[in-house]
């Protein structure tokens, strides 16, 4: 973290974390860092992405089981709102359901729900939802189908602003707001006729500006094959430049608001989500249904029926079962990475252990483990660890003794 930031003044810059399973832990090394840089963590501002719940659901990048998972979610939360007002502590992301197979309508139930999970528990450490609530921020996929994707953010906001108004009794209008970030579809794209991916990734990027969209992400039309080229980023950055400095759709708030097929659309979406929300609610919440195996078994069903579509030409997609180029070539720059990007930073742990002073990793690692016996907030224990030059590996494997480890059932 200190050579990722070297020359950089923290307190100057937002700094967003796509993180997940260790997230708790990479925070601590943010916070670390900056602490050593003179800089107190009150002035940090940025946001971590640290939504577990999806990743039980969707992505599969987790650790501990989904109970104690939750519980390092509020921890930050929690941490957040008593020492550092500018950060946003969760970032509730439907992006990865939505690729793992999911359609509209549950990537948007089940997106939310995971984030009223969250402030479902932080009210249950006795916080007030007004103090917390405005930095919850939201993360979806823009995909495909236009239309349906505008609708999606706009049934969002309703479902959204009516629970923190009816159920938690926010009176902050900003905890009223769903502040959310839209990349566009990744699972869209295509390895064949790669180009055909800017126009994808244009009419994706459109719909979440047209839907109301606070931040973009564009992807970039040779994501299937490589981590992107520089020439390959450029061009999604520029796609963002035509639509916000050209187009002149972003000089209106909600300009489709009272077309018939939007409205409709709106409405559809919100209805069949609101069924989706309490078939959740029913079976116990989000972690009742992780562990029936609900979640994994409503988006395998989705994606088999996507696939069977696709296999029929009932769906088509250019370039890869309609309008095929038999004998094309590949003819845009690849990027590569070498192998010594792994020594080096092997090589760099190694000497970090040499020069530390291990008995405070030991002292520092025990008043961990101690805090999660004690099932007390972890985060000020996890940044002396980070002082302490304590790697992140040490500190899952503290934690896993006493939270243990996750292995899921598979459902069919």
């Amino acid at each position: 973290m200190d050579i990722l930031f070297d020359g950089i003044e923290m307190d100057k810059v937002t700094t967003s974390m796509t993180i997940n399973g260790p997230a708790a832990i990479i925070w601590a090394f943010f916070i670390a860092t900056a602490e050593r840089k003179g800089i107190s963590r009150d002035k940090l501002a940025g946001t971590l992405q640290n939504d577990i719940l999806k990743e039980f659901i969707a992505q599969k990048e987790f650790i501990f089981p989904p109970k104690p998972s939750v519980k390092l979610v509020v921890d930050t939360i929690e941490f957040a709102t008593k020492e550092m007002p500018l950060w946003n502590s969760v970032s509730v992301s439907g992006y990865h359901i939505r690729e793992a197979g999911s359609t509209a309508v549950q990537e948007l139930a089940f997106t939310l729900m995971d984030g009223f999970c969250y402030i479902e528990e932080t009210l249950k450490r006795g916080l007030d939802i007004d103090t917390f609530a405005p930095r919850i921020s939201h993360f979806f996929n823009s995909h495909v189908d236009f239309f349906e994707e505008i609708g999606k953010f706009r049934a969002a906001r309703r479902i959204y602003s009516d629970r923190m108004r009816n159920r938690y009794n926010a009176e902050n209008e900003r905890s009223w707001l769903l502040r959310f970030h839209t990349q566009t579809a990744g699972c869209s794209l295509t390895a064949q006729q790669p180009e055909n991916n800017i126009v994808r990734t244009t009419t994706q990027a459109l719909a979440g500006v047209l839907g109301g969209t606070q931040s973009l992400h564009t992807n970039s039309m040779d994501e299937t094959l490589a981590l992107p080229s520089e020439k390959a980023v450029t061009i999604a950055l520029r796609t963002q430049q035509i639509i916000a400095y050209e187009t002149g759709v972003a000089n209106v708030m909600d300009p489709l608001g009272g077309s018939y097929y939007v409205e409709w659309m709106t409405d559809t979406l919100e209805r069949e989500a609101q069924n989706y929300i309490k078939r959740i609610e029913d079976m116990g919440g989000v972690v009742a249904g992780i562990e029936n195996g609900f979640f994994q078994k409503e988006i395998a069903r989705a994606a088999y029926t996507h696939q069977r579509e696709l296999d029929n030409k009932e769906r088509l997609i250019v370039g890869v079962n309609a309008f095929v180029h038999e004998d094309e070539k590949v003819d845009i720059p690849i990027l590569k990475i070498g192998e010594h990007v792994e020594l080096e930073q092997v090589q760099r742990l190694k000497d970090l252990r040499e020069k530390r002073d291990n008995l405070k990793v030991e002292e520092t690692l025990e008043a961990l483990r101690k805090t999660c016996l004690a099932d007390e907030n972890v985060m000020p224990c996890l940044i002396e660890c980070a002082h302490a030059d304590v790697t992140m590996g040490e500190m899952v494997r503290t934690m896993e003794s006493v939270y243990g480890t996750y292995v899921e059932t598979t459902y069919f």
